[in-house]
């Protein structure tokens, strides 16, 4: 068995695990990410960079470099109702200089994260490596063992953080208990072709039974079809035609490419939770991002809401990490401070999701679908459209980068 020993072991390369082990690294720790993929090719994931993951990566001095590579650019959210849109979100009035959402494929932004991590002589990503179970001394997390091509790797830490995902293996091993809220919809996640002439249409669309979402990834749309909770199976046993249809009454611009999806295969589903750990910690642990709370994907927040996870623990745990006096009570102060954050997005997700989004999917009526009254307001009074996109954008409690960079220099 091969053994490694590190300030911080980070279980899960997804944006939390990836930003927390670059802030540790940069602040002069060493740490190590373990990330069970061989590589962050894996589509159909957040996508969406909001407003306040970039003003992280202007406290950074890295806004040029990230914008630098390829994304979109949304500043307004629309949504459709029929032939007809409804504005609901206007970024371009946010009080920061970034005032949109970067669309831009989440290899691209791990892969960024991971370059700015190598930076650092503390910093280790260690890809394929699948951590298996906790190492504990009494009540005391010290590590955990894990498999690699190599075989087998017992890696020591003074403090290990899980970031492993709704599928968290750190918080089952842990035996933390979830909280669950349950949610009305399923996502189908597709791709269909973007033609040079077509306009933007990011936004969601709505009819009777069915959402569709589309994000324009420049070359392609990034298509989300919403459906009734479990309803994945009946629309499959309907077959590929009835599908392709559903799409291309939502979006007629789309009509010609449906065809696009010639097998089921070409269409992932994501089973969506609403959840939440009572305890993110225990004595040399912590969990954080999705594996502390599962969001909905209404409005892409839950990327973002990672990010700011992982600012707040470098902040909170850079300093008592570094100088071996970190305690349980400093885990506590992490979760005391994104808790509250935590609760209220979860709390207006879920009325989102009992007051809209459920009666849009319910298919016991026939009746066209009418227009939400704050729907309405929103497209007619323009001012309200800025708090929502303060609420998408910059969230409830935004944080920013207090941990300075370490003295010594970081690698070329």
């Amino acid at each position: 068995m091969d053994r490694l020993s590190v300030q911080a072991c980070i279980v899960g390369g997804g944006p939390a695990g990836m930003m927390t082990g670059f802030l540790l690294a940069r602040a002069g720790l060493t740490v190590a990410v373990l990330e069970k993929h061989a590589d962050f090719l894996r589509d159909f994931r957040g996508d969406t960079i909001h407003p306040s993951t970039l003003d992280v990566m202007d406290e950074l001095g890295l806004r040029r470099a990230f914008l630098a590579l390829p994304h979109r650019k949304v500043a307004t959210l629309t949504a459709f109702v029929g032939s007809r849109g409804f504005r609901i979100a206007d970024f371009r009035h946010l009080r920061t200089q970034n005032r949109f959402i970067a669309l831009m494929p989440q290899w691209d932004f791990l892969d960024f994260l991971a370059a700015q991590g190598r930076r650092y002589p503390g910093f280790r990503l260690l890809m394929e490596t699948e951590a298996t179970e906790l190492i504990e001394a009494g009540p005391q997390v010290t590590g955990v063992r894990a498999r690699t091509p190599g075989g087998l790797l017992e890696v020591s830490a003074d403090l290990v953080i899980g970031a492993d995902g709704r599928q968290s293996v750190v918080r089952e091993r842990a035996g933390f208990e979830r909280e669950s809220y349950g949610a009305p919809m399923d996502v189908l996640w597709f791709r269909l072709s973007r033609h040079p002439g077509d306009v933007d249409a990011t936004g969601g669309r709505f009819g009777r039974g069915h959402i569709l979402v589309t994000l324009d990834r420049g070359d392609y749309w990034q298509c989300a079809f919403v459906v009734p909770k479990g309803g994945d199976a009946a629309l499959r046993a309907r077959g590929l035609p009835a599908f392709r249809e559903a799409v291309a009454e939502l979006a007629p611009f789309l009509r010609e490419r449906v065809a696009e999806i010639d097998d089921w295969e070409r269409v992932k589903l994501l089973t969506v939770r609403v959840d939440r750990l009572k305890r993110w910690h225990a004595p040399g642990l912590l969990c954080i991002g999705d594996a502390a709370h599962a969001m909905s994907p209404l409005g892409g927040v839950g990327i973002n809401l990672a990010i700011q996870d992982a600012v707040a623990a470098a902040n909170l745990l850079a300093a008592p990490l570094r100088e071996g006096r970190l305690v349980e009570a400093d885990l506590a102060r992490l979760q005391a401070r994104r808790m509250p954050p935590t609760r209220r997005t979860q709390a207006l997700q879920r009325l989102l999701q009992n007051r809209v989004i459920a009666r849009v999917l319910d298919s016991g009526t026939t009746a066209p679908l009418k227009p939400p009254v704050a729907l309405r307001l929103l497209d007619r009074f323009p001012y309200l459209q800025r708090l929502p996109a303060r609420l998408v954008g910059l969230g409830v409690r935004p944080e920013h980068v207090r941990v300075a960079e370490a003295p010594q220099a970081a690698a070329p």
